[in-house]
């Protein structure tokens, strides 16, 4: 037991200098910010994606050198999971995080009646087996640093649309994956999860007025806001998080919207 008070860190230019992050679904949108976030905060990128040409397009536009492993990957593919942490441990000796951002985005599936099983079983096995997979595989060496890993999951884990039963139940099988391995690796390895809402990864100017005044904060979500939380959860700073989800979608869950 601890015998006197730890010293928290205070937020740093350089949060992350030294440790090496792994990020799976790195080639687009949140995957390839959250890369972009821990570069910019000191650390070393892991970069997995499915899509190689893509992924290796982006590694090389990040300009970072030494500091970036892209590997292609398929993360519902457990031989790959274990290939792609076992690369980041040879090439940097250390594993201080996982984020574990690889899904399939689209999530309407049709009706539930008509809904492929082969269909449903492919997303779960990207959007919530792959995180456990890389637990598994990842925990070891995470424990020796003290690392962390933060889930992707999605504020559909609580609210719905039609015909998205597949989506909601894998991030939802997700929040759940994510007490339940903080309590299983905890101490050593904290681990969090972050639900976004709306987050464009397109045309951003090409919104709507009307988008952005739907949001409490008066803006339709970017990339960015998502990387900037993850680094934060991959930090110091957060030693005393785990087992949380962090919901940032411009506080549209807490917006009361009745049909006009």
């Amino acid at each position: 037991m601890p015998s006197k008070p730890p010293e928290v860190p205070v937020v740093s230019a350089a949060p992350l200098a030294g440790r090496v992050v792994l990020v799976t679904g790195s080639a687009h949108g949140i995957g390839r910010a959250i890369c972009e976030g821990v570069l910019a905060a000191g650390g070393s990128v892991v970069a997995l994606d499915q899509d190689g040409e893509a992924g290796r397009r982006t590694a090389q536009d990040w300009s970072a050198g030494e500091r970036v492993l892209f590997r292609r990957t398929d993360v519902a593919r457990e031989a790959q999971v274990a290939a792609a942490v076992a690369a980041a441990l040879k090439r940097f000796g250390r594993l201080d995080g996982v984020v574990n951002n690889a899904n399939i985005a689209d999530p309407v599936t049709g009706p539930v009646a008509k809904l492929d099983l082969a269909d449903w079983n492919r997303r779960l096995a990207i959007n919530l087996t792959a995180a456990m997979l890389f637990a598994r595989h990842a925990a070891e060496a995470l424990g020796r640093d003290r690392g962390a890993i933060v889930n992707i999951a999605s504020t559909r884990a609580h609210q719905s649309e039609p015909e998205t039963e597949a989506y909601a139940a894998c991030k939802g099988g997700l929040l759940a994956l994510t007490h339940a391995l903080a309590i299983s690796l905890g101490p050593t390895v904290r681990v969090n999860a972050i639900s976004p809402g709306w987050i464009d990864t397109g045309d951003y100017a090409a919104l709507r007025r009307a988008d952005h005044a739907h949001h409490p904060v008066g803006r339709v979500g970017v990339p960015a806001d998502i990387a900037a939380l993850c680094v934060f959860l991959l930090s110091d700073a957060a030693g005393f998080v785990t087992g949380q989800e962090f919901v940032a979608d411009g506080g549209m869950t807490r917006k009361m919207i009745y049909a006009g």
